[in-house]
């Protein structure tokens, strides 16, 4: 691990090398000046063995805090597709809705034309009862004026 102007690169494999985000940088230089400090008061030996072990625990809260950045941009991400999903949810559903009302209103449409077939039916039909009944009564009278006439 070395400090540098921008943040503290560290080395996994000797070749490979990252710049540690600027919070855990951070952390690093603080670490970094608080291990000075207790070198030049007692010794290198003081921090000898914990070196190795800060620099691990901030290699790996740096890892963490980068897949944790990833994890809120996928969720940023998923809450859009969401967003959408949810907008083309209530478009399809009021378009079904819309849809519906319109076979409801071409069934009641046809069943008020069967309505007014019929009732015009009904009347044709009555009218033509009313016309037979008459018919049938100037028969009547035609019978009984002939009976009349021959008896």
């Amino acid at each position: 691990m070395e400090l540098v102007e921008d943040g503290v690169v560290y080395q996994d494999d000797p070749g490979t090398s990252a710049v540690m985000s600027e919070r855990v940088s951070g952390l690093a230089n603080s670490i970094y000046r608080e291990f000075e400090r207790l070198i030049g008061k007692y010794d290198e030996d003081v921090v000898k063995e914990l070196m190795p072990l800060v620099v691990a625990v901030l290699e790996n809260l740096d890892s963490v805090f980068a897949e944790n950045q990833e994890h809120e941009v996928e969720l940023e991400l998923l809450k859009e597709d969401n967003e959408q999903l949810i907008t083309q949810y209530e478009r399809e559903k009021a378009l079904r809705k819309h849809a519906e009302e319109v076979i409801v209103s071409a069934h009641l449409y046809r069943a008020e034309q069967h309505v007014a077939e019929s009732e015009q039916e009904k009347k044709d039909l009555q009218n033509h009862m009313s016309c037979m009944e008459s018919h049938s009564r100037q028969l009547e009278l035609k019978i009984k004026n002939y009976a009349d006439q021959i008896g």
